[in-house]
Order: structure tokens, then C-alpha cells, then sequence
């Protein structure tokens, strides 16, 4: 029987705090890790069949069970085998406390995540290397399949009865760093993004992680990641807070040599549009509708950083060109009742209810985004109708029909929103725009042929 010196694959390539794996370098005497390592199901059959006390061992040094060796290695068909022995403990630890479901959340394994966690894996055990959860190394290894997994488990289980869900989604490792803040270090965006609609705090300090009090607009700053921090600051992050230091973001990517990140974060630069996370309609939307959103506000945001990175400020762009009558010609006037009755530029895609007036996206935004929600009562008052002026109680994807001809267009099926025509100069909208237009806190739709929100006038230079 040959000998196996590395029972667990290399971790994903980045850096401490989460050490690998120790290695194993000692002989695999009945062969068993060696089987399940390489996925030799019928060996490890076999082996079970002849000597069922195999299961229970361990490697010398670092503890690992067979289990842990199936799940780091992706190995699906063993991890189910093995855990249909009632001996087997699902929560088995190595040296290090580490659970089968944290390798497996480690190296990306999705499948054996999922087959852990539906034999009742606990999400709540803590390592001893740094305190941290299955959800920590998800976030830290960018392993955005496994953290909505491990995420959604934690919605239906025991955890959200006990603990709390909101609770488990900022939980910290022994230096006080939540999910988020390893994902702004590292720069998983993909994994920003989930735990952030998952009700991660977007403000949180830190303890000894980093430099103590770091929030993860501070880590995203010091990682380079432009995609984490447009996350941080289309939620909400704020830029001027300070770590222990007494530094904000900005001097952080100075610091690292992040200039463009510099930039985003520089005090002086105009306020990213924010979603509007306490509005109970916002939270309760259906993904379909909410996408459209998504995509609208990091639209109008990137927009925004153009300009920044262009050294101007915002300003109200005419049309470059005249409206010609060519492209009116080709399209029926019945198309007119499609476009969005405030911009006159895009398809509606959002429906407001109960009234069923219908908007684009943009103009949606417009209406619901702030530049700053209240960080001392969270709580916002809801906007209204543009049309009717009634209470928007919900948002659903419209559908609509670009030509009486024409199929129905379902958004639900895509969240590209196609158009239909030229826009017109802005300037000649509808009265509804202009009062729309007219709200200070509201972002106004600017610039031929975008149908996109650009901060207000009276925010360019906002500190």
C-alpha cells in the first residue's frame, strides 16, 4: 500500500488568517484515507465490509476522519456513504476544531455542503484557530454557493429559532471580524453582495482584526476591491467613519496605493445612490424585481464613477443631437403608452401596487433611493405614487407590450431592459417628472439616451 502524504487538497490561493490544513505524514496502513481521497467508492466498501471499526479513525496529527478527508475533497458519494453509518458524527473535529462542513466550505464543495448540512451539520461550531464558523470560511474563500447554502439552512433551522438569523449573519470570529468583513478584505464581491441582502451590518467595527475598529469599507479599501466598495456604498457604508486610528477609507487606499478605489471613497466626491434597505416594500420584494433595481442602481452608480474618474463634477448634459424625425417614423405611436411616462426613454418594468401604474426601473429608484438613510431611526418614509400619489405598498416586474402586435414581454425572464426608441430631451418631460424632479432627496434622470439617476445639483459637493 502505497503512502499518501497530503489527505486534504491545497486551500484556495490566499493568504492567513485561515491556515490550511495541516498534513498528514503518516502511513495510510489499510489504505481507507487513501480510498477516499480519490474516490475509490468500492475499495472504501470493501474496507468498511471487512473491518467496520475503520470508520472511526483518524489521522495521527491532525485528527481528520475520513469524513473530513471525503468532504474537503469533494468526494459526494463517500460523504453520503459514510454518513449513512449512525456512528459516523457529522460534527466530528480535527486538531483544530475544524467540522467536516468548514473544509467542505473551504474549498468550495458545494454538494458535500449541501449533504452536511441535510444531515443536520451544525452551522454554529466555532474553530480554534480564530473562533470562526462554516459561514467565516465560505465568506473568507469567496465561496458564494456554499454561503447562500449555508445562509439559507440557517433561515429554516434551529439557528434562526435560537439565535437569531440577523444574529448569524454578523457573527464574529475571535478578533471580532463578521463574514462581511472577510469578504471586504479578501475581495469577494459576489459574497459582499449576498451577505449584505442578508442583513449584514455594513457599519460594523472590528476588534483585533486589521487595525481595530476597521468597518468593511476600511478592508474593502485596503484589499483594492472597486466591486466590493461599490457594494459597501450602494448599502449604505459611510465613508467618513473612522477606525481607532482616526482614519477613514480614503486615507486607507491612499495608503495601500488603491487610487481609483481613492476616488470613490474621497469625502468630496458626489454621494452614491443607496438602496433603500429599511423600506419594508424594498425588503420584501421578489428577486425578479428587485434585480431590476439592483442593475439600475449600479448602473447610475458606475455612471457616477466615470465622472469621478474623468476629475469633473456632475452636471446636466444637453442633447447632443436633435430628436430626428427618421426614427419617430419607425415606430408606431402606439409604442408611446409602453415607454415610461416620467423619462420617456425606457420601458416600464416596475408596476406599483395596489394602483398598477407602471415606471422604469431608473425612475423607480429615483423615487425610492436617498442619498443617506437615517442611521439613528432606520426607519424612511415611504415614498408615493408619482401618478396618483397614493402609497407604494409593493413593487412587481410589469408586463408590458412593446406593440399591439407584438407578444407580451415578461421581465421576469430577464433583468436587461430593452429600448424602445430615442429619448426625448428631458427638459420637455411630463408635469409628473418635474414634481418628481423637484424633491431634494431624490435623484433626477439626466442625460440623452441613458435614462439613468444622477445625484442631484445641490449634492456635488457634499462632504
Amino acid at each position: 500500500m502505497r503512502k499518501l502524504y497530503h489527505f486534504l487538497p491545497s486551500p484556495p490561493p490566499t493568504p492567513p488568517p485561515i491556515p490550511p490544513p495541516g498534513c498528514c505524514r503518516v502511513q495510510d496502513e489499510n489504505g481507507l484515507f487513501t480510498a477516499v481521497q480519490f474516490g475509490d467508492l468500492e475499495l472504501v466498501k470493501s474496507l468498511l465490509e471487512k473491518d467496520p471499526s475503520v470508520i472511526q479513525q483518524t489521522t495521527v496529527y491532525d485528527r481528520h476522519s475520513a469524513l473530513h478527508i471525503a468532504a474537503a475533497n469533494g468526494q459526494i458519494e463517500i460523504v453520503s456513504l459514510l454518513l449513512e453509518d449512525r456512528s459516523v458524527n457529522p460534527d466530528s473535529l480535527n486538531r483544530h476544531k475544524q467540522t467536516p462542513l468548514m473544509l467542505a466550505a473551504m474549498h468550495g464543495k458545494i454538494n458535500c455542503v449541501e449533504k452536511l448540512i441535510e444531515a443536520r451539520a451544525n452551522i454554529l461550531m466555532f474553530d480554534s484557530l480564530n473562533g470562526r464558523t462554516c459561514l467565516h470560511y465560505a465568506a473568507y474563500y469567496g465561496h458564494s454557493d456554499c454561503l447562500a447554502a449555508i445562509l439559507s439552512a440557517a433561515r429554516t433551522s434551529h439557528v434562526a429559532a435560537s439565535w437569531g438569523f440577523s444574529r448569524f449573519v454578523n457573527i464574529r470570529d475571535g478578533k471580532g471580524a463578521t463574514p462581511l468583513h472577510l469578504a471586504s478584505r479578501q475581495r469577494r464581491s459576489e459574497c459582499v453582495h449576498i451577505l449584505l441582502d442578508s442583513g449584514a451590518l455594513v457599519c460594523a467595527s472590528t476588534g483585533g482584526y486589521g487595525f481595530a475598529g476597521s468597518t468593511p469599507l476600511h478592508l474593502a479599501a485596503r484589499g483594492g476591491s472597486m466591486d466590493c466598495i461599490r457594494e459597501l456604498l450602494a448599502w449604505g457604508a459611510d465613508r467618513l467613519q473612522r477606525d481607532a486610528s482616526g482614519r477613514i477609507p480614503y486615507m486607507v487606499a491612499l495608503k495601500h496605493k488603491n487610487e481609483d478605489c481613492a476616488a470613490l471613497l474621497n469625502p468630496s466626491s458626489a454621494e452614491p445612490l443607496v438602496w433603500p434597505s429599511p423600506l419594508k416594500f424594498i425588503s420584501e420584494l421578489n428577486q425578479d424585481a428587485k434585480a431590476l433595481l439592483e442593475q439600475a442602481l449600479m448602473e447610475a452608480n458606475r455612471e457616477r464613477e466615470k465622472t469621478i474618474m474623468k476629475g469633473s463634477a456632475y452636471s446636466v448634459q444637453s442633447p447632443s443631437h436633435p430628436d430626428t424625425g427618421s426614427t419617430d417614423d419607425n415606430i408606431s405611436e402606439a409604442s408611446d403608452t409602453e415607454l415610461c411616462c416620467i423619462c420617456f426613454d425606457q420601458v416600464c418594468t416596475i408596476e406599483v401596487q395596489d394602483c398598477g401604474h407602471q415606471m422604469c426601473a431608473q425612475c423607480t429608484l429615483a423615487l425610492c433611493c436617498h442619498n443617506k438613510p437615517n442611521p439613528t431611526t432606520l426607519s424612511l418614509i415611504a415614498p408615493v405614487c408619482p401618478f396618483c400619489r397614493s402609497n407604494i405598498a409593493q413593487l412587481v416586474v410589469a408586463k408590458v407590450k412593446v406593440n399591439p402586435s407584438d407578444h407580451d414581454l415578461d421581465f421576469n425572464s430577464s433583468t436587461k431592459v430593452p429600448k424602445l426608441r430615442k429619448p426625448r430631451n428631458l427638459s420637455e418631460g411630463s408635469s409628473s417628472f418635474k414634481g418628481l424632479s423637484g424633491v431634494p432627496s431624490f435623484g433626477k434622470m439626466v442625460g440623452r439616451g441613458s435614462g439613468r439617476i444622477s445625484v442631484d445639483k445641490e449634492c456635488i459637493n457634499k462632504p
